[in-house]
């Protein structure tokens, strides 16, 4: 099926940057750092109030609405001074939720050590927590949550996009075959060559060369032509979940497959023994203990060479294989080289 442009390369020079701040939430309802554990927190808190003209020196101050968080966040490109980004919350210490809190002005700062945006809001957490005198519950995560548009943007990346002459087509899933079809497709628009393989994982666009009044303008029309990408015959599977993931291309040479399962119970009948009426002793239990394996019959089944996986699932499930033992099947069949796929195992 045919996928556009922009939704299969990324664009060279054109990434984000990771932001990250630390900073502190005010206003929890007592689920807040316990200062004795994290001084960081009185720290910094003590330090913004005399910042303020509070002077709280040799105070004993400890409350249980603060909490010493870090604020992360991505500045994605051609972000302009005073545009808003996402930020995510986390604490670091030991806060039961931030539920209700709001993040006091906070700087990010890149890997540069330059502050790019500040954050404040109000935090939406994702979870729930409730705690009574011999029990507690909690759902989701409530020591970490969002703001949304909740930084500022104070300082741009440089960055001119105006002065390229040549850019570099990244491929999320770096193919050969794929590639030449981005090349052969953009030439084609284009109506020159204007475009040119350079590896599996990359192909250069000259943008003079495509008659465009601006870089924006031929990247505009590029990133908007479809193209057909070639995917690798692949199969994952999720060992936790027993989760089976396979592409359409994936195939299987003839093999023969037997499966049987081996089942070992144990049951445990302890026997208590009583003396006789009116004569002396104690109630004795006897241990008593029965083994039994119980081993099913394997059943034989047979491919054909070249057959699809899907169709190698659908008769193993029609023997009713559960899952987990597909996988391992799945695995042996690759062992002996009859799976023409790559095997990923998470």
């Amino acid at each position: 099926m045919p996928i556009r442009l922009k939704d299969l390369v990324e664009f060279d020079g054109m990434r984000s940057n990771d932001l990250l701040g630390y900073g502190l939430v005010v206003g929890l309802n007592g689920t807040g750092d316990g200062l004795r554990n994290s001084p960081f927190t009185e720290e910094m808190m003590a330090n913004i109030l005399e910042r303020l003209g509070v002077n709280i020196t040799g105070e004993q101050f400890r409350p249980r609405n603060v909490a010493a968080v870090l604020v992360t966040a991505k500045l994605p490109p051609f972000a302009r001074a005073g545009s808003s980004i996402d930020v995510t919350v986390s604490a670091i210490g030991d806060a039961d939720s931030l539920l209700g809190g709001t993040l006091v002005m906070t700087p990010l700062n890149a890997a540069d050590g330059e502050i790019y945006a500040v954050a404040q809001g109000t935090i939406i957490a994702g979870g729930i927590s409730a705690r009574g005198e011999a029990a507690s519950v909690t759902q989701g995560v409530p020591t970490a949550g969002t703001i949304p548009s909740g930084a500022t943007v104070e300082r741009e990346v440089d960055f001119d996009f105006s002065t390229l002459g040549t850019l570099r087509l990244a491929l999320r899933n770096p193919d050969f075959t794929t590639a030449a079809r981005i090349e052969n497709a953009v030439n084609q628009d284009f109506g020159r060559a204007v475009a040119l393989m350079q590896d599996a994982g990359t192909v250069s666009l000259d943008i003079v060369a495509t008659g465009e009044a601006s870089a924006a303008h031929a990247l505009a029309r590029l990133e908007n032509i479809l193209v057909e990408p070639e995917i690798r015959a692949r199969v994952v599977v999720d060992q936790r979940s027993g989760t089976i993931v396979m592409g359409e291309d994936v195939r299987v040479s003839r093999v023969a497959v037997s499966q049987g399962n081996l089942t070992l119970r144990i049951e445990e009948a302890p026997l208590a023994v009583q003396p006789n009426p009116f004569t002396p002793g104690d109630t004795v239990v006897v241990p008593r203990s029965e083994a039994s394996i119980t081993q099913e019959p394997g059943r034989l089944a047979e491919t054909g060479g070249g057959v699809s996986l899907s169709e190698v699932v659908a008769g193993l499930n029609a023997l009713g294989v559960a899952p987990l033992d597909m996988i391992d099947i799945l695995k042996s069949i690759k062992a002996a080289g009859a799976l023409q796929a790559e095997f990923l195992v998470r």
